[in-house]
């Protein structure tokens, strides 16, 4: 691990992005250019003092998880993901069948989207990017242990995963989140990760083995949704949903109609909710 190296590619990766390029507001005047070392371990889920230890040359070496953390906080490019990898000793993730890393451009789009809920998921429901509405909306995700990331395993195996939809609504979206992945699977046969993740579940709830059973397919598109907040109430959301040039990552976005109640409940949320999200510090 190149220690060096590595402070010296993050301190610079940092100076060149200011807060309106990951979403955050500026707040106080700033006395030098670029995100502060606090901003970017909010941004990739990690302490402000192990980031700092890394931007000194003097912190242990970072897991893969929390490399592609910083990729993705610090909106590195590919190759530039690839050389962060590699300044670690570790070898980049070149082989995936699916790919997890949100190319800077997608996550600059979801950071302009300051009013309404959005998010980057892969087409089998991993959790990738949220801006800071989705977190007041629907959780930190990104914030869980790797496993409790992925939309389809939390609903299915998470209790608390299901109190964001209304009751009488969680039928459906049980069958759709099936259908879904039944689709995603039948696409991408040699893929390992969805695969996986219909064995699983197989395995660990019989409602999903009994859908499964079923064969219902559709691939997934815009719908509109009912989400229970247990501040602002039940708001009905238009759920658009953006797909890149590869189709195995999705920007998917809410938004809800001029004029209708749930507009002015999430009008309500964006101001309450994201109180608590602004950052503050020196």
């Amino acid at each position: 691990m190149n220690r060096a190296e590595l402070a010296d590619f993050l301190r610079r990766a940092r100076a060149r992005l200011g807060p309106s390029d990951v979403g955050l507001t500026a707040g106080a005047r700033r006395r030098t250019p670029g995100l502060r070392r606090e901003e970017v371990a909010q941004l990739a889920g990690m302490s402000v003092d192990y980031y700092t230890r890394l931007e000194q040359s003097r912190g242990p070496r970072p897991s893969r998880q929390m490399l592609t953390a910083l990729a993705r906080a610090l909106r590195l490019t590919e190759d530039e993901r690839d050389h962060l990898f590699h300044l670690t000793g570790e070898q980049p993730p070149r082989w995936e069948a699916t790919s997890t890393h949100v190319r800077p451009g997608l996550l600059l789009v979801l950071d302009r989207l300051h009013d309404t809920p959005a998010m980057v998921v892969t087409d089998y429901g991993e959790v990738l990017a949220q801006n800071a509405l989705s977190r007041v909306l629907s959780g930190d995700v990104l914030a869980c242990p790797p496993r409790g990331r992925n939309m389809i395993r939390s609903f299915f195996l998470d209790p608390a995963a299901r109190e964001l939809f209304p009751p009488e609504d969680r039928p459906k979206r049980a069958r759709e989140q099936v259908a879904g992945l039944r689709a995603v699977v039948s696409a991408r046969p040699k893929d390992p990760e969805p695969a996986s993740l219909v064995a699983e579940l197989r395995t660990a709830s019989e409602e999903f083995a009994n859908l499964w059973d079923e064969h219902e397919v559709a691939v997934r598109r815009g719908a509109a949704k009912r989400f229970r907040h247990p501040t602002i109430g039940i708001l009905e959301l238009d759920c658009e949903v953006l797909v890149n040039s590869d189709h195995n990552q999705q920007l998917v976005i809410h938004t809800a109609r001029p004029g209708t109640e749930s507009y002015e409940r999430l009008q309500l949320l964006q101001v309450v909710g994201l109180q608590d999200l602004t950052p503050t510090g020196p």
